[in-house]
């Protein structure tokens, strides 16, 4: 065959543009360099990025996590809002680890997509580096992978990874969990990244029916809620690092109530406690239950033990203390509550009571 009988090819034909990807790297550059620390040794551009160990830990163990938004992120490509899904993935991620009681130091990023525009790339990643910027997390490297074929047009993926320092005797592993202490509930800003592929499932959402149909329902005003449908499901998952960090080396455990809910995410402190020794229990008349989930439920007739099985119902972060610290904690952080209390297990008990069965 010779060249006359087929038309040249490129890769921007199959997709990929290597040039427009180029210029988009140098924003993100100047995105990262508003996050570093002094511990980053290069920025971004290399194909790794360097942290020197912080000094004034006596004993110190590196802590790291990774997670994504999940299919929140067909909620704001709907809504062509693409910034607030950067900040969802780094403070899920800085919650994580501060739940053994980690600082975060760094933070890397992975972005795939079909052809989501530069701008939108943009967006996205100065939405992880805003949260990294409000937290002292370096935003230390990441990828942008452009894979025609694998995503839909228009779609996209975002994940995180991050690692923080705790220093060993510091480590918060819910071993000095005690009987009598108490369970102190941080109010969650709404759905966090759990729970939207039933919310979805409810309402038809990202189905391929057309951005049409997404945003009119995402765009509807309910009674119950003071925005719109799609404000509420894209509240920003917010960190809990700056109510808790002066009461770490005081707290016995801590559960982010991701996926799973309430139940799911609180027994994973009592592993340790093969004898079973102990149980939370949980006071579900401690709170009034935001009305987001109460929109939710009805619309879908969801049943009470599914709705705590799939959301946080309104709490973003659990911590188990004595009840002098509790009634400290209560007193200075902003929404915070008695939520229930650690008790003396019988036999077969489960790790986690007082929930809907």
């Amino acid at each position: 065959m010779t060249k006359s009988e087929f038309d040249s090819l490129s890769y921007v034909d199959a997709g990929v543009d290597v040039a427009a990807a180029e210029s988009t790297v140098k924003a993100f550059s100047e995105i990262a360099m508003k996050t570093m620390r002094p511990e980053v040794l290069s920025g971004v551009g290399p194909f790794a990025g360097l942290f020197n160990l912080p000094t004034g830990f006596q004993e110190p163990v590196l802590v790291a996590s990774a997670d994504g938004v999940g299919t929140k992120i067909l909620i704001a490509t709907a809504l062509d809002r693409f910034d607030s899904v950067g900040a969802d993935l780094v403070n899920h991620c800085v919650n994580d680890i501060l739940t053994v009681g980690a600082r975060p130091l760094f933070f890397m990023d992975y972005l795939a997509t079909a052809d989501l525009s530069q701008s939108q790339r943009i967006d996205i990643v100065s939405g992880v580096g805003s949260a990294c910027a409000q937290q002292n997390v370096a935003l230390l490297g990441g990828e942008t992978a452009d894979m025609p074929d694998m995503y839909r047009s228009g779609d996209f993926d975002l994940a995180g990874f991050i690692v923080g320092i705790v220093d060993r005797s510091k480590i918060i592993d819910g071993k000095k969990i005690n009987i009598g202490d108490v369970l102190v509930a941080l109010p969650s800003s709404g759905l966090q990244t759990n729970g939207y592929s039933l919310v979805r499932k409810i309402w038809s959402l990202g189905k391929g029916l057309g951005s049409d149909h997404d945003k009119q329902i995402l765009q509807k005003k309910f009674p119950l809620l003071n925005r719109s449908l799609g404000d509420e499901l894209l509240a920003t998952h917010q960190s809990f690092l700056p109510d808790l960090d002066t009461y770490l080396e005081e707290i016995h455990g801590i559960a982010h109530i991701t996926g799973g809910g309430i139940g799911g995410n609180l027994s994973r402190l009592f592993e340790h406690d093969k004898s079973n020794g102990m149980y939370a229990w949980i006071d579900t008349d401690s709170w009034e239950i935001p009305n987001i989930f109460k929109v939710i439920q009805e619309a879908g007739s969801v049943a009470d033990s599914e709705m705590f099985g799939a959301f946080n119902m309104g709490v973003g972060i659990i911590v188990v203390v004595k009840e002098v610290v509790a009634q400290k904690i209560i007193s200075e952080v902003e929404g915070s509550w008695l939520v229930g209390e650690i008790r003396k297990a019988e036999s077969q008990q489960k790790s986690v009571e007082g929930l809907p069965e």
